[in-house]
């Protein structure tokens, strides 16, 4: 039987009628006791040690009461870190000290009427409805004394993906991996577009890593529901390099496929190691994909002419074929490169959704997926955890170009 709302039930810290100790951070010795029956079902009554804590309790409305319950439930350990937009800490569960879990406190945002920027809004409203292995897990949402606002997330130490793309003289992975990581991303996907989310930002260092390997897609700032077809949305969301060409046009009526596109350009970027379609500016990014994919016309895009913003589209090549594909994404096989083609569709509704994904021949090839405990690893994910966390939620990074290795040249590859 649920616990009413209305009561409080005995804190959890307590174990056997005394105090769990934590490895992190001691637990104040004013926490309220509670006595157990024979058989180990604590009773009804509470021994408060503190009275000034009691009547405070009591001049608490439903509301706080409530905020302080979770509170209470977690314990708050070193400072990981500290940006202008949250602070990021190492937290665990008082009634299982080996819990561990990231806390972020989200600092006030005095420009907004509320003091909370709309992006956190969205990230907490979706994070609470979508429950899934493959997306981050947000436990609880607290406020604290300073009115600021505590996410607590589960603590993924490994980074994100971008850590392993980027690190190529240490990190070495094959088509087995890929394979395994792009599995974790499509059901994470699937799941939101079955949920009628869209994500509007996949990119590698969204994808963080749990202990165990798992991928989980995190940062839902710029999430939103697309169950009503008729309203407009912003075409300025998704970071430039994993913005399809709709967007780019200015597209204000889009699906899932959006969000397809950026899945393509992550498995393109997880074979060449670099990301595939790096622009300086959103011209350039269409250039670049007229480059790579071609250029979008009435014949291989039925009204795309239309589009606000395809004036600026010059006239380039062919949609790109096979061979193209094969010569650059070879190590995918040619089953891999198949379903890599059908992501980078550039009409929208021709481009593969994620449940045809999951359905792909590509998953029962050889190699098979390897398995996530056995996926390759790398230290210091904590520290890259940290500067994902402590970032806005939904800000678009389109000024990475000094991070890019190198360029392709597209009309190298023949």
């Amino acid at each position: 039987m649920a616990v009413s709302p209305l009561i409080v039930p005995p804190t959890s810290t307590l174990q056997n009628g005394r105090a769990v100790s934590s490895p992190l951070k001691n637990i104040p010795s004013n926490i309220a006791s509670a006595q157990a029956s024979s058989n180990g079902t604590p009773v009804a009554t509470q021994v408060v040690p503190n009275a000034t804590a009691a009547a405070q309790s009591t001049s608490l409305d439903l509301a706080e009461q409530l905020n302080e319950e979770e509170k209470r439930k977690y314990a708050k350990g070193k400072k990981l870190g500290e940006g202008t937009y949250a602070n990021v800490y190492l937290g665990f569960l008082r009634s299982d000290p080996n819990q561990l879990v990231a806390i972020k406190k989200i600092k006030i945002q005095k420009e907004f009427t509320d003091g909370m920027a709309p992006d956190a809004v969205r990230e907490i409203k979706h994070l609470q409805e979508l429950s899934h292995p493959n997306i981050i897990t947000l436990h609880s949402v607290f406020s604290s004394k300073d009115q600021n606002l505590n996410l607590v997330l589960e603590y993924l130490p490994r980074g994100d993906l971008e850590m392993l793309i980027r690190d190529t003289e240490n990190i070495r992975y094959g088509a087995a991996d890929i394979k395994a990581w792009m599995g974790m991303l499509t059901r994470a996907i699937w799941f939101c577009h079955e949920n009628f989310v869209l994500h509007r930002d996949i990119k590698p260092n969204n994808l963080l890593i749990a202990a165990d390997g798992e991928v989980k897609l995190a940062d839902f700032g710029l999430a939103r529901s697309f169950s009503d077809p008729y309203k407009p949305m912003t075409a300025t969301v998704i970071t430039r390099w994993y913005r399809p060409p709709e967007l780019l046009l200015g597209a204000r009526h889009y699906s899932g496929a959006v969000d397809i596109w950026s899945v393509g350009l992550v498995l393109a970027e997880l074979v060449i190691r670099t990301p595939y379609i790096a622009g300086e500016s959103d011209v350039n990014q269409t250039e670049l994909i007229c480059q790579a994919v071609g250029t979008p016309t009435e014949d291989n895009w039925p009204g795309v002419t239309k589009l606000a913003g395809y004036a600026a589209v010059k006239e380039g090549i062919p949609l790109r074929g096979r061979d193209h594909y094969m010569s650059l994404f070879g190590t995918l096989g040619v089953e891999g490169v198949d379903l890599l083609m059908k992501t980078l569709s550039l009409d929208p509704k021709k481009r593969i959704t994620a449940r045809e994904m999951l359905k792909h021949d590509w998953w029962h090839k050889d190699p098979r997926p390897t398995r996530k405990q056995d996926l390759p690893k790398k230290s210091g994910g904590q520290a890259k955890l940290t500067e994902d966390l402590k970032r806005r939620p939904g800000m678009v990074d389109d000024d990475r170009g000094s991070k890019v290795a190198r360029k392709l040249d597209f009309g190298a590859a023949k």
